[in-house]
């Protein structure tokens, strides 16, 4: 194939600038074939530098995840010491979840180099860009009322929110329920999705997607005003391996703490990492009710409590956050 030959070439420069010019005769094509081929390379993570005088160089090569490289940084028991290591999937998601309809235990882990169908919140599309990022998803088997499912949404967004901070040293928030933010661009998704049957809890799949390397061409142009990947927002590149650890290291760590002392502690280190509370905003419903007021704090199910102008307190489920009319974010 003509990206495997082009690749050849521009790993035998030496790290060397080839011009365009020679690398069209020596593939048959022209040069404009030669800038499409070089653009999908970069889309799989090779750092190519351009020079109009130049040509092109070699300049980076995608990070490959492996089994070795994740397991010696985990100080995990149970999450993550099952490993499934995938190429391109439509979506981390059902890979996870047809695992665990064939009872993979607790813990067991799958993680993917690009998603090609990568699913957010209310089935908004996931960029996932092949070795930039990463995109992952668990089995949990929790021993919980089904009602209490949601409070694990709100776990998964403390313990990754902490473990980022302490990996990046990034001022990094929580907007309710789970998005994380640096100032006020979205960073990661987390998605989880459970099974009953009978009122009984089976299992949760959680996705977590983090936009770690990501560069700005790898965003549509009108995503980069609410959207950001770490890389762009610290100026240097993560492991992907020791992303993924810290936040399993984090993850069972407050997973066995919500075990043995319930909700009330992760509900205190959600509200210190929030950004939405006491702030006004306009709730959305997935019935389409309208809720305005502010968030002044968690339930103790997990539900946001917001204060209306009238100053009655309610309990809100799910919704859209938004900003009131005249307010910009």
């Amino acid at each position: 194939m003509m990206r495997e030959r082009l690749l050849g070439l521009l790993e035998e420069s030496d790290d060397r600038f080839v011009s365009g010019e020679l690398l069209s005769q020596r593939l048959g094509v022209s040069r404009t074939a030669v800038w499409k081929q070089v653009r999908k390379l970069e889309d799989e993570g090779y750092t190519i530098e351009a020079s109009r005088k130049l040509g092109y160089r070699l300049a980076g090569r995608p990070e490959q995840l492996t089994l070795t490289s994740l397991l010696t940084k985990l100080r995990t028991n149970t999450f993550g010491q099952r490993v499934k290591l995938l190429g391109a999937v439509d979506s981390t998601q059902n890979a996870a979840q047809r695992l665990a309809e064939e009872g993979a235990p607790e813990g067991t882990l799958v993680v993917a180099e690009q998603q090609l169908q990568g699913r957010g919140r209310m089935g908004r599309p996931w960029i996932s860009p092949k070795g930039k990022g990463v995109w992952m998803s668990f089995i949990l088997r929790p021993s919980i009322p089904l009602p209490f499912t949601p409070q694990l949404t709100l776990l998964a967004a403390v313990a990754l929110c902490r473990s980022l901070r302490r990996l990046t040293g990034l001022d990094i928030g929580i907007k309710w329920p789970n998005d994380l933010l640096i100032d006020g661009k979205k960073i990661s998704g987390i998605l989880l999705e459970s099974s009953a049957e009978e009122e009984r809890l089976k299992y949760v799949v959680a996705g977590i997607g983090i936009s770690l390397n990501l560069d700005a061409s790898d965003y549509p142009p009108d995503m980069l005003a609410k959207a950001v990947s770490l890389k762009l927002a610290a100026g240097r590149p993560f492991d992907r391996s020791e992303t993924i650890a810290e936040f399993l290291n984090e993850f069972e760590e407050l997973y066995l703490l919500y075990g043995e002392e319930g909700f009330g502690p992760i509900r205190t280190l959600w509200e210190a990492l929030s950004v939405s509370l006491d702030k006004p905003c306009v709730l959305t419903t997935p019935q389409g009710s309208v809720i305005e007021g502010s968030p002044v704090g968690l339930a103790d199910t997990g539900e946001l409590l917001v204060k209306r102008e009238d100053g009655k307190v309610v309990h809100v489920f799910s919704a859209e956050m938004g900003l009131p009319e005249g307010r910009e974010g």
